[in-house]
């Protein structure tokens, strides 16, 4: 079968691999229909160091159950499924916690061992505990929307939760990537009163509007913060959506909280420290880190089969396997938000 591979920073091809197969009696075989390019693959497109092995690429897909392992119960075979990006269980503590991507048994896909959705089947692990069946066709319209549930919108979503969004507060996402753009939906739909995008792409800022976003900030350090606090009568906000991960973004987003507000951070970090700034006297809560997004499809599935809300606008570039590596470039260039690959 054909897979994407990463060698190295810029070098990313479609290759044929070995046949995705069932190898645990808890797996199922899904043959991809839809997948995605996620921001958090540009950090090793820009910088990943060459390797003869490769790194199978993608966690962002649906696909239909072509096989099941002896001991799945819950999936059957021709079930059209969205998988989270970690798999898991569903049944250790965490899990039953709400926090999937902690699982005990689980992992993420990808690597150098596990298959990764940018390709054309993936040996599911845990099946019953990842898949999510879908109760529509697999070219259904909605299918843009429906995959952002095993990503950006559950992350954008699980953003605005640990920052403790609610109705009537003012909120800043920062970052206007796919991610930052799902949390300007998630602020919107969990009731904020005043939304604050930080981002200067006006493609971003032009979607974020139709969105719900109300203000835009485009400067960017110490401006920026001033600027916020100019929109927020000096107080700084409520709510903070971290959605980029770089040390002056997030520092951005500490700077910007107000006393006893919370920064919920979904940016994959690229330093291995927080930003030197007390936030201990501000009485300020950092929370976030990987979305269960498991845990959040059923909550959001509704809205988006619905139509109240539609985060598969974030999708403007669309291609087939074999584009994958100029959709990377149309991210990485910024000339695409987010890439979506047909099978």
């Amino acid at each position: 079968m054909k897979a994407t591979v990463m060698y190295g920073a810029g070098d990313v091809r479609i290759e044929n691999v070995p046949d995705a197969r069932i190898i645990e009696p808890t797996d199922a075989l899904v043959v991809v229909t839809r997948a995605a390019i996620c921001g958090s693959d540009l950090w090793p497109y820009k910088g990943m160091p060459s390797s003869e092995v490769g790194r199978r690429m993608g966690h962002e897909f649906i696909g239909l159950v072509e096989a099941v392992g002896a001991d799945v119960r819950k999936i059957k075979v021709g079930d059209l499924v969205a998988a989270p990006f970690a798999w898991s269980d569903g049944t250790c503590i965490y899990c039953q916690e709400g926090l999937h991507t902690s699982c005990l048994h689980g992992g993420f896909w990808g690597g150098t061992k596990l298959d990764g959705g940018q390709g054309e089947a993936v040996r599911v692990p845990q099946a019953d505990g990842t898949l999510y069946p879908l109760p529509v066709g697999r070219d259904h319209a909605l299918m843009p929307s429906l995959l952002t549930l095993t990503d950006v919108m559950a992350t954008g979503h699980h953003a605005a939760i640990t920052a403790k969004v609610g109705p009537g507060k003012t909120v800043a996402v920062v970052g206007g990537g796919a991610v930052g753009l799902c949390g300007v939906i998630a602020a919107k739909r969990l009731g904020a009163e005043q939304i604050i995008l930080l981002d200067r792409h006006p493609d971003r800022i032009e979607l974020a509007k139709e969105f719900g976003a109300t203000d835009i900030v485009s400067e960017r350090g110490e401006e920026a913060v001033a600027r916020v606090r100019e929109l927020t009568k000096g107080l700084g906000v409520q709510s903070v959506l971290e959605c980029v991960g770089y040390a002056e973004s997030t520092h951005t987003a500490l700077s910007i909280a107000r006393p006893g507000g919370a920064v919920g951070r979904v940016g994959v970090p690229q330093d291995e420290v927080m930003p030197a700034i007390n936030t201990f006297f501000s009485n300020i809560t950092i929370a976030g880190g990987p979305a269960p997004a498991r845990a959040y499809i059923a909550e959001l599935l509704p809205d988006v089969l619905e139509g109240r809300i539609h985060p598969g606008r974030v999708f403007d570039w669309v291609g087939r396997l074999d584009g994958v590596p100029e959709g990377y470039r149309a991210m990485n260039d910024r000339r695409a938000i987010k890439a979506l690959i047909e099978f």
